[in-house]
């Protein structure tokens, strides 16, 4: 593509997990030119002293000043900074945004409420993100949890209390140091946390909700803590009058033409899907009880995988660009 055709990206928050993983994504995409990477902690400083990977794959530096002369902007800022961000800076209405906190995922409005946010699933949001202008990338687990139960949303199917349990890496936490990030607290160890509170359970709801209006069921989470760097890992179930044959034939007919979320049958494991965009669903039925695994890499399809898979969509380029990534495998 010529060098004027090509989307110019902005990057602000560029030295975190998902800043990142989407230069790593962006640096090699076929249709983006990276005008700039903020980052206040590293200005100046060469992007591979911090992603000590892409050396030799880019030669860019970090910058505390932002640019406005860019076709989209990805915010990769904390929860809460997002919106301090906007309110501080001054973006011209035709610059496109896609962040990746949870400051949009619900309100979808920012605080002077002159820009309107679109939540960023495309299995569920494809039309509307294409016509979009910012987008309101959704979270890892909500990304994992909702793929297992939107084609159940959609049949009208959730009319029982919904149970998950899932399992994520340590880089679901955030690159800022905590007790329980450390090596030698995180190896060979397991911990769960906000137990039936996950913060993600709300655009859960509201995802399901936009489906099966008539929602009234609890969702039932218990997120663990792994010990592992990256990957998700869900479990979900409810009681089901569906038999497998029909629960399956749901699931690929929601699913049909979304490239990214797969029906197997076959017990999947995590390294299927880390370091790619998928999200594969394997579904069982087991007496009356419809179980449904999902996995994600949460960095990818949880966070800048789909962020770059929204973008295509914003600037009507294949879903796909730039995403053709290959899998750990062992």
């Amino acid at each position: 593509m010529a060098q004027s055709n090509l989307i110019k990206v902005g990057i602000v928050g560029g030295a975190g997990y998902t800043g990142g993983e989407l230069l790593r994504l962006l640096v090699h995409h076929p249709h983006v030119q990276i005008a700039f990477v903020h980052s206040n902690s590293q200005a100046g400083k060469p992007v591979t002293d911090t992603h000590t990977d892409l050396l030799g794959d880019t030669d860019l530096v970090f910058t505390n000043e932002l640019g406005t002369d860019v076709d989209v902007l990805f915010l990769c800022v904390g929860h809460g900074d997002a919106k301090k961000f906007l309110d501080a800076n001054t973006i011209p209405d035709t610059v496109k945004i896609i962040d990746l906190s949870q400051d949009f995922r619900l309100t979808a409005k920012s605080t002077s409420g002159n820009r309107q946010f679109v939540y960023g699933l495309p299995e569920l949001n494809r039309e509307q993100i294409k016509t979009a202008v910012n987008v309101a990338n959704p979270g890892c687990f909500a990304t994992a949890i909702q793929l297992a139960l939107l084609p159940l949303a959609q049949n009208g199917s959730l009319a029982q209390e919904v149970h998950v349990s899932g399992i994520t890496g340590s880089t679901g936490a955030g690159q800022k140091l905590a007790e329980t990030s450390h090596f030698s607290w995180r190896n060979n160890n397991i911990s769960s946390y906000k137990v039936f509170g996950h913060q993600h359970l709300h655009e859960i709801t509201k995802s399901l909700q936009s489906l099966q209006s008539d929602l009234n069921t609890a969702i039932r989470f218990v997120p663990y803590r792994g010990n592992f760097s990256r990957g998700i890992m869900c479990t979900t179930y409810l009681r089901s009058d569906l038999s497998l044959e029909e629960a399956q034939q749901l699931y690929r007919q929601f699913y049909e033409g979304h490239p990214y979320t797969l029906i197997t049958d076959k017990n999947p494991n995590l390294k299927q899907v880390v370091n790619t965009n998928k999200c594969i669903l394997y579904i069982e039925k087991h007496d009356d009880q419809l179980v449904i695994t999902s996995m994600i890499d949460n960095l990818l399809k949880g966070a800048s995988g789909q962020a770059v898979q929204n973008m295509n969509l914003l600037f009507g380029l294949d879903e796909r660009a730039g995403l053709q990534l290959k899998a750990i495998g062992f």
